[in-house]
């Protein structure tokens, strides 16, 4: 994908860990960009289009994929998530850090196109805390949880297996992941 003047940090871990509140605490602290990924799914109470995703239809989507204009993308629970490149790649061109809030597979794929990246491994401190924020959220029915913890053992194997993940955050305590995340956000800034 070329060279580029600014720095591409990946952020993945499963449903619930804490990532987007992470994520925009990180970018209020650092500056960073936000690239908001495109999703066909309905959104959430309190979510905004361009602000959290990009909410398309699943034709909109499929033409984006057959376009090549999806730096990621993938079907997850019946639904379609995607990273767009360009405005990825617009900010890179401008010297910006831009952090990408994607699941695992998501991040496996942008490896392949841009290993110089950094990668970020959110996990929680065990399966019962995830399984407590998964069913707080109150959006989502028992059968959904129990396969998005499913899910979560499976992409945490995967990241972990992969060797891609150079950096891992237990969300065990908020504030403290989030000084990490914020540690390791500014540490790859300087090094562009």
């Amino acid at each position: 994908m070329g060279r580029f003047k600014g720095k591409l940090v990946v952020i993945s871990g499963p449903s619930g860990v804490g990532k987007t509140t992470i994520v925009r605490e990180v970018l209020r602290r650092t500056g960073a960009e936000y690239s908001v990924s495109a999703t066909t799914r309905p959104p959430r109470a309190g979510e905004v289009d361009g602000r959290d995703y990009r909410f398309v239809s699943e034709d909109a989507f499929r033409r984006m994929v057959a376009a090549g204009e999806m730096l990621e993308w993938a079907e997850v629970f019946s639904r379609l998530y995607g990273t767009p490149a360009g405005p990825v790649q617009e900010a890179l061109a401008e010297g910006k850090t831009v952090i990408l809030d994607i699941d695992v597979q998501g991040g496996l794929q942008v490896h392949r196109k841009m290993p110089g990246a950094s990668y970020v491994l959110m996990t929680p401190p065990d399966e019962a805390t995830l399984a407590s924020r998964l069913k707080g959220r109150g959006s989502e029915s028992p059968e959904v949880v129990a396969a998005r913890l499913a899910q979560a053992r499976k992409e945490l194997d995967a990241a972990r297996a992969s060797g891609v993940y150079n950096h891992e955050v237990v969300n065990d305590n908020l504030e403290a992941a989030m000084r990490q995340v914020v540690a390791i956000v500014k540490q790859e800034s300087t090094e562009q």
